[in-house]
């Protein structure tokens, strides 16, 4: 019987589903879009002097049926308060405090995020103190404000500038930073730094301090903003040994897409008429070869795709479409109106505008023809083919020319090559099955397929953010409900639209009803928190799981973590160790223990399977928690700031960093080149590669040999330091 806590667990968890669905149910069916509000700035003082504070008031009128969350509130989890995005600039001023509400605003228990919140309605006010520090005072930058109706919330920016203000009186000068001498410990500046006002001004990166017998880990940072040094990247003899791994496995998945694209009933009706065409006019010879240009166009039409993504999406880019929650919710939306359109609720076509002109093209005949013959089908079989390829390309962004290519280069193979070798052996024609309704079970299996992996997109952005919404269990129980309905469709059962009447249930059919009735019973153990380490990189993390009846996930009365941003951010498997690269590399050089770094992301799949299948290994798990101390950083999480006094400025990048994120990635980015996700680098307590690093190979010996070759690495260094200073 479940305990009363359990109860409420559970009922907590039911609640947040249900709002979920009907959020989403109710955006797709009655929401409307709405643009941004107009907002306008205000200075209270255009004339003042230097060490005087004017207000800044942001200002709009709200459409009717809109609001715009406000600052009171007790939400640790909630509604998006207005901020300031980190391209703000500032000159001869600095902010004071934070913003605040201009005007009082609607306050009301929100039941979706449990807490108090408030809003705007009508009109919105916003204030911001400014503190003027010298004669031309400066402001630019982005003022962010969430604005929602009773379907949908969307996040807008307004671009502005500080109004002229007129300042008199004399620039006070910096006060001097006198170091006494010492004999012991002393703090002795990297650079000559401005301190006058590091705690308040958004713009004064902070140098940091090291002192005698320390390491400074901060090599990635710029001393000040016009430092013109770049990154060291650390490097060990050896290469990365899973690179071809990778590439070959993303090969073959996309090669499968493309074979499955083929299936679908946009494509398949499409073999027999193209090869048959080819063969009506001339000789066989002819045919061939006009066959052999038409496959290589399909190919060649999917790479210059690819081609485009890698040139346009880089490395920014990439990573705002991977991890941004803007993007991930668009996608997840895109997958469930390509999902109800392969129900049979509506048909998806391109403009038949584009689509006759191009085909006008193809009957020219020649080179050019059969190239725009392939360029017809590449459009007309978009209905079905284009959440495949889309798929491809969202798993391929990572700022990375070749992926993509690699991608896109394996599915046009697969989709090319039937009309290739049809048009060599023209009489297999004669033995393809007739196209039916088979081919409506093939798009209808495909929807479900779709409503299941969309999630992922949903979760990432549910992770990154810690909304709380989509947490392990409440998505276990959405694909069980999904895949349960599948396997009923393809006993007959359920029937949509464009079904064809069947007496009996084939064959193929069963054994997939018997296949996806399998697949859910693994699902079910999940409910209750068995690992289900097979799906571990497309499942939340265990972390988000709280309905555990059988006590096996979370300790009931988990120890307060004292590490920094340790409420927020967790490491798998009960590994203790930290999220902050300065704290635990300093925690590494205090304890004598090697590092083993870990970059990862929520939303990456890959770091959940090297997770799940070799971090879980006892051996490899011994290892880590025995030998090393763990930092995780994590690359895409949107909601930690870091404290004004670590804000810096990139070597790698030259951008001012302010969040945590923004951080990691550009520690990967300067110390190793890197941008992907997972990277595994072994380090010694002074910030050297022990090892090349590693990313994603699920050899589990390979891996627990790299962890201890790092060990003897780090005792053959430790050894010769103590030697020489002897």
């Amino acid at each position: 019987m479940l305990s009363s806590n359990k109860k409420r667990i559970y009922k907590g968890d039911m609640r947040k589903f249900f709002v979920l669905f009907f959020t989403l149910i109710s955006t797709l069916v009655l929401g409307q879009d709405f643009g941004a509000a107009d907002f306008s700035l205000s200075v209270s003082d255009k004339e003042t002097t230097v060490g005087e504070t004017v207000v800044l008031t942001f200002s709009t009128a709200i459409p009717e049926g809109l609001h715009i969350y406000a600052n009171a509130g007790d939400c640790e989890v909630g509604p998006k308060k207005p901020w300031f995005e980190e391209n703000l600039k500032l000159t001869d001023c600095q902010f004071v405090g934070n913003i605040y509400d201009g005007i009082e605003p609607h306050k009301y228990k929100d039941d979706l995020f449990n807490c108090n919140v408030s809003d705007f309605a009508d009109k919105a006010v916003f204030k911001q103190k400014l503190e003027i520090t010298g004669k031309n005072p400066k402001v630019t930058g982005e003022f962010w404000y969430q604005m929602c109706s009773d379907a949908r919330c969307k996040d807008f920016g307004y671009d502005f500038t500080l109004p002229k203000i007129s300042v008199s009186g004399s620039v006070k000068p910096a006060p001097q930073v006198v170091v006494e001498p010492t004999t012991t410990e002393v703090e002795t500046p990297i650079d000559t730094v401005d301190t006058s006002s590091t705690e308040e001004n958004p713009e004064s990166a902070v140098v940091p301090t090291v002192k005698q017998g320390e390491v400074d880990y901060s090599t990635y940072q710029k001393k000040s903003e016009s430092d013109a040094n770049g990154c060291e990247v650390k490097t060990f003899e050896g290469a990365n040994e899973d690179d071809s791994f990778t590439y070959w496995g993303f090969f073959i998945l996309a090669f499968l897409s493309g074979l499955l694209a083929l299936l679908t009933p946009c494509v398949f009706p499409m073999i027999p008429m193209t090869v048959s065409f080819f063969m009506k006019d001339g000789s066989r010879a002819k045919a061939i070869r006009a066959g052999l240009i038409y496959a290589f166009s399909i190919v060649a039409i999917y790479v210059v795709i690819g081609t485009l993504v890698a040139a346009t999406a880089g490395e920014d880019a990439a990573h705002f479409l991977s991890t941004h929650w803007l993007p991930n919710v668009f996608f997840f939306l895109i997958f469930v109106v390509f999902a109800a359109s392969f129900f049979g609720a509506f048909e998806l076509t391109l403009p038949s505008k584009l689509v006759n002109k191009v085909d006008k093209q193809a009957d020219k005949g020649g080179l050019t023809g059969i190239f725009f013959m392939a360029f017809t089908i590449v459009l007309v079989s978009f209905s079905c083919t284009g959440p495949i390829v889309g798929s491809i390309l969202v798993e391929s962004a990572g700022g990375q020319f070749v992926k993509p290519l690699v991608g896109m280069l394996g599915y046009s193979l697969a989709f090319a090559i039937p009309f290739g070798l049809f048009a060599i052996f023209p009489n297999w024609l004669n033995n393809l099955p007739q196209s039916g309704g088979w081919l409506n079970t093939v798009k209808v299996v495909l929807g479900f397929l779709e409503l299941a992996f969309g999630l992922k997109f949903l979760s990432v952005a549910d992770q990154t953010y810690h909304w709380g919404i989509l947490d392990r269990e409440v998505y276990l129980g959405l694909w069980i409900v999904i895949f349960t309905l599948m396997g009923i469709y393809l006993l007959g059962k359920i029937k949509f639209a464009h079904d064809s009447d069947s007496k009996f249930v084939s064959v193929p059919r069963l054994i997939m009803a018997i296949a996806t009735f399998s697949f859910v019973a693994y699902l079910i153990p999940g409910m209750v928190g068995a690992p289900l380490n097979q799906l571990a990189g497309y499942l939340p993390p265990m972390s988000t799981h709280d309905f555990d009846l059988l006590g096996t996930i979370k300790n009931p009365n988990p120890k307060e973590s004292t590490v920094k941003y340790g409420d927020k951010l967790h490491i798998p498997h009960g590994i203790e160790g930290y999220f902050d690269y300065e704290e635990g590399m300093e925690a590494a050089r205090q304890s004598g223990k090697p590092v083993f770094l870990d970059f990862t992301g929520h939303g990456c799949v890959n770091c959940r399977e090297m997770e799940a299948r070799v971090w879980s290994d006892n051996k490899v798990l011994r290892s880590l928690k025995d030998d090393y101390i763990v930092i995780s950083l994590y690359t895409d999480d949107k909601t930690i700031r870091l404290d004004k006094d670590e804000w810096y400025y990139s070597k790698s990048s030259g951008k001012q960093i302010t969040r945590l994120d923004k951080k990691n990635a550009d520690i990967q980015s300067c110390f190793f080149n890197e941008s992907s996700q997972p990277q595994y680098a072994l380090l010694d307590n002074k910030g050297n590669l022990l090892q090349p690093t590693r990313g994603h190979n699920l050899d589990v010996d390979a891996y627990y040999k790299f962890l201890k070759k790092g060990v003897k690495v780090f005792e053959s260094r430790s050894n010769n330091s103590g030697e020489s200073e002897e």
